[in-house]
């Protein structure tokens, strides 16, 4: 067995499930990218130490010095896990309204949390960590919303597992969040194989569904627009709060993985898409599982209260 010398080492080469009985289409085969097998739980395990890593490559960020990022929850998480090994002091703009497992998770690798209203969501977290750095020039703001390191973190790492693991694979479904794993993943499976079809899940303008966010909102993340997302994208798809827990439970029945929410939405996007074509093979990815989101209900309420409170919790 390998002896790894740091945490940040065990993060990638998640394994890949098949849930292909989930698919409503019996030629139409769907497979799960596991990414809350990461060492901090999530997607953002691999964007995180990319932005830390070119980061300090670039002299950006050197032995001591406070980093700061607008998160709601696993950026933020993940970011604290690697600056707590590397000895940097880190702050994490929060909305006031995530889950008591973020703020938890959140302290126990010693961030400092700094909490804006929850009416405004992440953007008003990125608005005041913008505000802050701004303010302490000698900060490191590293900005996955704006940082290349994020899309390109899944060009070299995600996309190549993905299509190592599952060549035959069709479309690539994953939710709009930051973009970057649809921008990385999706770059790099259709410079090899053109014929991938890349699909985007969003909730509609308005709406919350966890981990999500709908471009009509207002903000486009600028490595959507470096990467060419309207371009890169071949549908979007619309998936309400409801049908993302309904699905994040079918997840849990149906196969025995317990997802978190935005995995849930992910699905309700892969089935929509295996109803709409012939056959294929789609390949999503569950961001993180669902011990994130025990708190919320979703699992134990019953579907109604279930789906009133994501209009109150933010679980990013």
């Amino acid at each position: 067995m390998t002896v790894y010398r740091g945490i940040d080492e065990l993060i990638g080469e998640t394994p890949i499930l098949d849930v292909s009985q989930l698919s409503p289409n019996p030629n139409v085969q769907i497979f799960a990218k596991l990414e809350g097998s990461n060492p901090a739980g999530s997607v953002k395990d691999r964007i995180a130490k990319a932005m830390i890593n070119d980061a300090e490559a670039r002299g950006l960020l050197t032995p001591g010095q406070t980093i700061i990022e607008p998160s709601s929850g696993n950026t933020g998480i993940a970011m604290a896990m690697i600056a707590s090994q590397r000895g940097y002091p880190i702050i994490v703009v929060v909305p006031e309204s995530v889950s008591v497992e973020r703020r938890q998770l959140l302290e126990i690798f010693g961030a400092e949390i700094i909490f804006t209203p929850g009416e405004q969501g992440s953007n008003g977290s990125v608005r005041v960590a913008r505000q802050m750095a701004d303010e302490n020039p000698d900060w490191a703001f590293l900005y996955q919303y704006g940082n290349d390191s994020n899309p390109r973190a899944h060009y070299e790492t995600t996309g190549p597992e993905i299509l190592r693991d599952v060549p035959d694979i069709s479309h690539f479904v994953a939710g709009l969040g930051t973009s970057g794993t649809l921008m990385g993943v999706g770059s790099y499976l259709k410079e090899i194989k053109k014929s991938v079809q890349i699909w985007a899940v969003e909730p509609p303008s308005g709406e919350n569904v966890e981990g999500l966010r709908s471009l009509d909102d207002g903000f486009v993340p600028p490595v959507f627009e470096r990467w060419g997302g309207q371009d890169l994208l071949d549908r979007k798809m619309i998936v309400r709060p409801r049908e993302s827990i309904e699905c994040a439970r079918l997840l849990v029945k149906e196969a025995g993985l317990f997802a978190g929410i935005s995995s849930g939405a992910a699905l309700a996007g892969c089935r929509k898409a295996a109803a709409r074509i012939e056959s294929g093979v789609i390949v999503f990815v569950v961001c993180d599982y669902g011990w994130k989101y025990l708190s919320t209900g979703a699992w134990t309420s019953d579907l109604d209260s279930a789906t009133a409170s994501t209009e109150k919790i933010i679980y990013f």
